[in-house]
């Protein structure tokens, strides 16, 4: 009787469809997840019933969020002093020796907070000034 010496032989592990399961698990993660704008401001507009104006390429905007704070063209100004303010719009950079200034303040903005911006923007001899409002919904 003649027996075979066996040689054992190392298991092999085909890692492709691994790798396949990871990658749709990583693909159903991606398009499952939502994604939050934290950077952007939550600003209620009020309304009115005007016209849409076209707004010029020159132009610098003011948004006042719920609590009074100030963003100058989407960027958070440090405090809500009308000093700071007024250096915050001089930072712009705009070159127009009158630019369109468009206020966008929360319908629950305290008054004095436009009141500061209003005056910030007059102390520059930036008079050119809009309010950005919201159409009424017809359905109410």
């Amino acid at each position: 009787m003649k027996l075979q010496n066996r040689q054992s032989r190392e298991p092999e592990i085909n890692l492709t469809p691994l790798i396949d399961v990871v990658f749709l698990l990583l693909i159903f993660f991606m398009v499952s997840t939502t994604f939050e704008r934290e950077t952007e401001v939550r600003v209620e507009l009020p309304e009115a019933d005007a016209e849409a104006m076209e707004t010029e390429p020159q132009k610098v905007e003011i948004t006042i969020d719920a609590q009074g704070r100030y963003y100058v063209n989407g960027q958070e100004v440090v405090n809500t002093k009308k000093e700071t303010l007024i250096g915050a719009l001089r930072k712009v950079g705009v070159e127009a020796k009158q630019p369109q200034v468009i206020l966008s303040a929360d319908r629950q903005t305290p008054h004095q907070a436009v009141i500061r911006a209003m005056d910030a923007a007059r102390s520059l001899g930036w008079v050119r000034l809009t309010f950005a409002t919201q159409r009424p919904d017809r359905e109410r």
